[in-house]
């Protein structure tokens, strides 16, 4: 039995709309790695691998190749920012995950290498109609939804910045697309995205702060004083 078809049944209907399980399910996970995200929780990284396996058939009931293929590249992604955050190489004085801004060049890197993407993926999608009937917002999600997953996978305070630009997107896309509660999720998500963009902000201050000095304890007196 494909474990999709049950997934891509009707879970209810609302304002003229029908909303599938899969659609529900894996944009609540989605929302909840987030959240997990702004916690800088480890859990973050499986969550969202769990998200992109229910979402493939979301896509796949829609007949959005081109959505199969990111929550593919999601999977993989996610994979690797686990493996990032469990070698522990970006541990705060705490024990948790430190954040930080990026470098210049790191900025560079994430801007040059999501246009550079944006352009060969649309032009993909323009070649092959049948990936994306929406080509060039689809490309700008897909690859600016990666750039945003390498962003925390480094722990970039940018990764909130990225997930904001591709959520000025992703909302008409995701109703235009008949997938109305991907649309409902990324308006949600812009909550999340502005909170989470603080909390790791303020955050950034405390782990690049250098670490105080061990307070010296006083001497103690000996004898009586004169």
């Amino acid at each position: 039995m494909n474990p999709f078809a049950s997934l891509n049944g009707e879970a209810f209907t609302a304002f003229g709309q029908h909303v599938i399980w899969s659609d529900m399910l894996g944009n609540v996970i989605g929302l909840a790695a987030l959240a997990l995200g702004w916690r800088r929780s480890l859990l973050t990284w499986p969550a969202q691998l769990l998200s992109g396996l229910i979402l493939i058939g979301a896509f796949a009931s829609a007949q959005l190749a081109g959505g199969v293929g990111k929550q593919l590249l999601v999977i993989v992604v996610a994979l690797w920012g686990w493996r990032q955050w469990t070698r522990g190489r970006r541990k705060a004085r705490d024990g948790s995950i430190a954040v930080r801004f990026a470098t210049w060049r790191e900025r560079a890197a994430l801007l040059g290498g999501t246009a550079v993407g944006t352009v060969a993926v649309g032009a993909l999608f323009s070649l092959v109609p049948e990936l994306s009937w929406n080509p060039w917002p689809d490309a700008y999600i897909f690859v600016g939804t990666l750039a945003a997953m390498v962003a925390q996978a480094r722990g970039l305070v940018e990764f909130w910045f990225a997930w904001l630009l591709v959520d000025v997107v992703g909302v008409p896309l995701a109703f235009s697309s008949g997938l109305p509660f991907s649309g409902l999720v990324y308006v949600i998500y812009l909550g999340l995205v502005l909170w989470g963009m603080r909390a790791w902000w303020l955050r950034s201050r405390v782990d690049a702060a250098p670490p105080r000095p061990a307070q010296q304890p006083e001497p103690a007196l000996n004898g009586a004083a004169l």
